[in-house]
């Protein structure tokens, strides 16, 4: 599924939303979308990649732990940590080349995070992405 910004936005909205209340109706946070601004396809598609990304929170938190050993899941700001599990996913699961679920988290922490999120959120998905090529390395 080829997703764009719009769709990640709604899919920002549903992850704050299971984020802050994990016990919340999947479909009050589906209909919560429909004040969001994005067409329908994009609230389908958002909808669906937040529901992934949350269903697999655990290992993207757990991957992402490894990399931001000062800045554990648990401390990060929510917006942050939900971009982050977001592109995790798009990369891990998804098939979204790394460099587009990078920049597209980037634009996402800008326009909903603090002043640090974005640059927070590169250099953590920088460091997950610089894993990957060192474990793919082989010895000379």
């Amino acid at each position: 599924m080829k997703l764009d910004r719009a769709a990640r936005r709604c899919a920002l909205q549903a992850m704050y939303q299971f984020d802050a209340d994990p016990g919340a109706d999947v479909e009050v946070v589906r209909s919560t979308l429909e004040g969001s601004g994005a067409d329908e396809t994009a609230q389908r598609g958002g909808f669906a990649l937040a529901t992934m990304a949350w269903e697999f929170r655990d290992e993207s938190d757990a991957e992402i732990d490894v990399v931001s050993v000062d800045w554990p899941v648990r401390r990060q700001p929510m917006v942050d940590r939900n971009v982050l599990r977001l592109a995790h996913h798009e990369i891990r699961r998804a098939g979204t080349p790394p460099k587009v679920a990078i920049n597209e988290a980037v634009e996402l922490a800008r326009e909903f995070g603090g002043e640090k999120s974005p640059g927070f959120v590169n250099a953590i998905l920088d460091r997950l992405i610089k894993g990957d090529a060192a474990e793919t390395e082989t010895p000379a």
